[in-house]
């Protein structure tokens, strides 16, 4: 049986054949990759005429998609800007170190980046290991651009700034995208109550929803410790009727929600958010569960923007797979940072801090034009959320595709 699944994930792909920010700087280049491995250290250049640009993220564990998704994104801007001459005439070195999804090691792996030497860092990648890092980067002074950490907890400081949209905000553009296209009237959530940012997510949409009319038959949740079975929840759902259930949380859970609806008969429109990105490489899902299935996203593959293009090839040229948002959103992060890092006129022998001060005034004077946003311009304010616009797509033949 086909499911439909409708996963939110906010804004989309570009418009120009190179990102754009700033005064018209530009992020094309031929360079090829310096070195890889699991820990995606680029040491090109990793001397003190460098600046260097720290990353963490899950490359092992449940959501290692996500985490070897930026790190190779990120790896492709790094050596593209290095082969165009760099960042104010410097190199960039790259170090990425894997925290598993997990707070404790995600802290450990910030301590041993700085011990490396990091200026700034590019992560994490999800959203309660960021949680737990923004506060030690506030301590330090250290500047921190997360690609796809959502929470506001992770920008409460001045020093912290994101590539990707706030909880609230896509629990709130999901509700309102449901209630304008009237996808339905009767809606299911089905969230993790242990999880920071699926909670987050599921109190802005549960707002919206009744704000815009939609009625919430069923607001079912799980924890991490109870993330294998979802009949009960599936099955609440499908007895007071909800025509949707939106399920604000991971790819790998996801896939076991679609799959057992689908083993009980049970077929309404799933409706997820950006941490559902991922769900069609998961192993051994059947990804014919989610065909024809409509999606908002920062990133959608199969545009035909030269942006897009060039950066899809390139990714499958090197890594030898389609890249989901999580890889573009960090591709779009390296760009930011290179953009507010010229604009501050920064250099690799300021210190951290000294460089974190002076991008804290720059990130509010620039904007980008990347492969999340939607053709648009991405602009950041003090409070370090970005804005930019979202876009529509829809799952074919195993792709996303731009919607109508």
């Amino acid at each position: 049986m086909k499911k439909k699944l409708v996963s939110m994930f906010l804004a989309l792909a570009l418009a120009a054949s190179l990102v754009g920010c700033g005064d018209g700087n530009e992020g094309a280049g031929d360079g090829d990759t310096a070195q890889e491995g699991a820990d995606s250290a680029d040491d090109a250049g990793a001397s003190e005429g460098s600046f260097k640009i720290g990353g963490i993220g899950p490359i092992t564990g449940n959501t290692a998609l996500y985490g070897k998704a930026v790190q190779n994104g990120a790896q492709i801007a790094v050596d593209e800007i290095n082969a165009a001459g760099g960042i104010n005439g410097y190199q960039i070195s790259y170090k990425f170190e894997d925290d598993q999804n997990d707070a404790e090691k995600s802290v450990n792996a910030y301590n041993s980046l700085k011990d490396w030497g990091m200026q700034l860092l590019m992560g994490t990648v999800t959203t309660t290991p960021c949680v737990a890092v923004a506060p030690e980067t506030a301590n330090d002074n250290m500047y921190l651009l997360t690609p796809s950490a959502s929470s506001t907890d992770v920008i409460e400081a001045d020093n912290a700034f994101q590539v990707c949209f706030t909880d609230p905000n896509q629990g709130k553009a999901s509700a309102e995208y449901i209630a304008e296209k009237k996808l339905a009237t009767k809606v299911a959530i089905i969230y993790n109550s242990s999880s920071v940012y699926s909670s987050g997510i599921e109190a802005s949409f549960k707002k919206e929803a009744e704000t815009r009319g939609l009625e919430i038959v069923a607001d079912e949740a799980f924890t991490d410790d109870s993330s294998t079975d979802f009949s009960t929840q599936l099955q609440k759902a499908q007895s007071a009727g909800a025509e949707l259930v939106f399920l604000p949380f991971y790819y790998t859970e996801a896939s076991i929600v679609l799959t057992q609806a689908d083993t009980m008969g049970y077929d309404p429109i799933f409706f997820g958010v950006d941490g559902m990105d991922g769900i069609l490489g998961v192993e051994n899902f059947n990804t014919e569960l989610a065909e024809g299935v409509m999606l908002l996203t920062p990133f959608a593959a199969d545009s035909d923007d030269e942006m897009t293009k060039a950066f899809v090839a390139k990714y499958q040229e090197k890594y030898n797979e389609i890249p989901i948002q999580f890889a573009a959103d960090a591709y779009d992060a390296i760009y930011i940072m290179k953009a507010a890092l010229e604009k501050a006129g920064a250099t690799p022998d300021m210190s951290a801090s000294d460089i974190c001060d002076a991008m804290k005034v720059a990130m509010t004077e620039i904007s980008c034009t990347g492969l999340t946003s939607a053709g648009s311009e991405m602009t950041w304010e003090a409070n370090g959320e970005v804005s930019k616009a979202p876009m529509a797509v829809v799952i074919k033949d195993g792709v996303y595709v731009a919607a109508e």
